[in-house]
């Protein structure tokens, strides 16, 4: 059930500030890398972060956070912009100022200025999370959520709370719908166990000794660990690709889709599964260091850089002066011989295209009964493969006219084939390309595998 009233963000705001550049050589003075700086970027931080990611997916969101007149609270303000609605805390103090400083891309180091500390909240403050339809704590153990404790308690009562911890703040207020620690804050001081079940152990004693609904553990690159009170059946929920990147923020993101999604009535397993696929989505684009991620940008599956188009993915290989290699089939049923195929072709270049026979097509070829699976069913199970990077159809016999469009450099075929004789090998050399052989797996067939499947029948009735 959708919840009324808006999204209230509760946290310590911060001001984060990249310094980006290039390290090629070492200072004469120490082995401390020389940074030639090409450019220095700010943007808001901490709960700051989380509002403008949350601000992606809803347009009323406030955010409650400490902030002063200094310098950096000005540049926060103005970052922030119209984006979100600020209903400050007052701040005795500066507010605080993270700096990284990246070469190639990787941060060298990170220092850390200012601070202060939250005072009291106001009517208009406390009117926000009275009025929230849902609440993201984004605790940075710098107090502010400290400072509206019974407020939140109440507010947990009566609308979903998603707490993103932190190990110097508070734990999350009873009633609290999902809390979202990471593998590290979830641990123990003297508990450096890193299996499944010791996550899950841990998620749920967290989850009873807060008084939580779930505890996602957020586990990166392996996606989340959500759990209950009792420790009864545990979810896992994978990351649904490998994502390189910054990985600064991607809790943030993680909490904040969590949040909208639960506000917007989604069960707690639909919240992580969200969740999980966004922060990977945002981890490969770029993290917090992409501006366009959190300035009022679509999500960040929409502009995740490494696109499933086949024609935009080879656009870009060949545009960087890389290798395309395509190959082609019907793949009704997918076997040991189409993966071990796949694995091969992709090594060749720098990415691999499937080029595959529409149900037509595949009827024409095969005759009476086939497709065995539609062609939806055959893209998705092909494009789960970790060897292939994009999928595309075709209704003619031979794929020379999608081919035209792709334009690879490299053209594969499994089995017996002599590979000049192919039709695909004409039109690729036409712009230089090359189609080869490659060594098949001998034995494997769709229509082998079918027979197979037809005589065990009759057997199975028998018995």
């Amino acid at each position: 059930m959708t919840t009324t009233g808006p999204l209230v963000v509760v946290g310590d705001l911060l001001l984060d500030r990249d310094i980006v550049g290039d390290a090629t050589r070492l200072a004469p003075d120490a082995p401390v890398p020389v940074v030639d700086v090409g450019e220095e970027r700010s943007r808001p931080g901490g709960a700051g972060l989380a509002a403008l990611l949350a601000a992606r997916h809803r347009s009323d969101v406030v955010l409650v956070a400490a902030l002063g007149d200094d310098e950096a609270g000005a540049a926060a303000r103005r970052l922030l912009g119209d984006r979100v609605d600020l209903a400050p805390v007052p701040l005795a103090g500066t507010l605080p100022v993270k700096t990284r400083v990246l070469a190639g891309g990787r941060p060298v180091v990170r220092f850390d200025q200012g601070g202060g500390i939250p005072g009291r909240p106001d009517a208009r403050t406390l009117a926000a999370l009275a009025g929230a339809g849902a609440v993201l704590v984004a605790d940075y153990g710098r107090g502010t959520a400290d400072s509206l404790r019974p407020a939140l308690a109440a507010a947990a009562q009566r609308v979903p709370v998603v707490w993103d911890p932190h190990p110097r703040g508070g734990p999350p207020v009873a009633g609290t719908r999902l809390a979202t620690p990471n593998a590290a804050e979830a641990c123990g001081p003297d508990d450096r166990r890193t299996s499944l079940r010791a996550h899950a152990e841990r998620g749920a004693e967290l989850a009873a000794r807060w008084g939580a609904g779930c505890v996602a553990v957020t586990l990166g690159e392996r996606g989340a660990l959500l759990t209950r009170p009792g420790g009864t059946a545990p979810v896992l929920v994978p990351a649904p690709y490998h994502a390189e990147g910054d990985p600064c923020g991607a809790g943030d993101c993680f909490a904040a889709t969590a949040a909208t999604a639960l506000a917007a009535g989604a069960l707690p397993e639909e919240a992580v599964e969200r969740a999980v696929a966004e922060a990977a989505a945002f981890v490969r684009a770029g993290g917090a260091g992409n501006r366009f991620l959190w300035e009022g940008a679509p999500p960040a599956e929409e502009v995740e850089p490494a696109p499933r188009d086949a024609f935009e993915l080879s656009r870009r290989v060949h545009a960087r002066g890389g290798t395309v290699v395509a190959t082609g089939g019907c793949f009704d049923l997918l076997h040991a011989g189409h993966v071990g195929l796949l694995e091969n072709a992709g090594r060749i270049g720098d990415c691999l295209i499937v080029c595959v026979n529409s149900d037509t097509s595949l009827a024409r070829l095969k005759g009476p009964g086939r497709p065995l699976n539609p062609l939806s069913d055959r893209m998705r199970v092909l494009s789960a493969l970790g060897s292939v990077d994009a999928v595309v159809a075709f209704d003619e016999d031979t794929p020379v006219r999608l081919l035209e469009s792709l334009r690879p450099d490299v053209w594969v075929k499994g089995g017996d084939y002599r590979a000049d004789d192919l039709p695909e090998a004409r039109v690729l050399r036409s712009w230089g390309g090359q189609a080869v052989a490659l060594p098949y797996l001998d034995g494997h067939s769709t229509t082998t595998l079918a027979h197979r499947a037809a005589r065990s029948l009759p057997a199975r009735e028998a018995a």
